[in-house]
């Protein structure tokens, strides 16, 4: 069983950026795709951001290309987000993920994913 914890939602401006973290622990594989989903209010949860466990392949969301940045740290079992220019369509609470298949995790289907925390673009 894995446990993901993610940190660093808040309240921002419109085109301020933010960074998220999240921290896996229990019995996590270093094979693992890791990465992020959101879901808005009144919205169905979508596909924001992923990447494979050696760092060589980046997915990302249409909705978010060219603004977000995933990354990770495989020694501190982290994968972050790091979102620019961010709209009022980025309100959303977002979700650490984790799966061994990367497709499941990019069709919302992870096998893992946390609590999440709130993002909120003011307007």
């Amino acid at each position: 069983q894995v446990q993901l914890a993610e940190s660093g939602g808040g309240l921002v401006q419109p085109g301020e950026s933010l960074r998220l973290s999240c921290v896996a622990t229990g019995n996590t594989r270093r094979a693992y795709t890791m990465g992020w989903l959101r879901q808005a209010p009144g919205q169905q949860r979508e596909f924001v951001a992923a990447q494979t466990w050696d760092g060589g392949v980046s997915y990302y969301g249409d909705s978010v290309k060219g603004r977000f940045t995933v990354s990770r740290d495989n020694s501190k079992n982290a994968v972050y987000l790091e979102m620019s220019n961010l709209k009022s369509e980025d309100t959303a609470v977002y979700y650490c993920a984790e799966d061994t298949v990367s497709t499941d995790l990019r069709n919302g289907r992870p096998e893992y994913w946390g609590e999440g925390t709130q993002v909120t673009d003011s307007s």
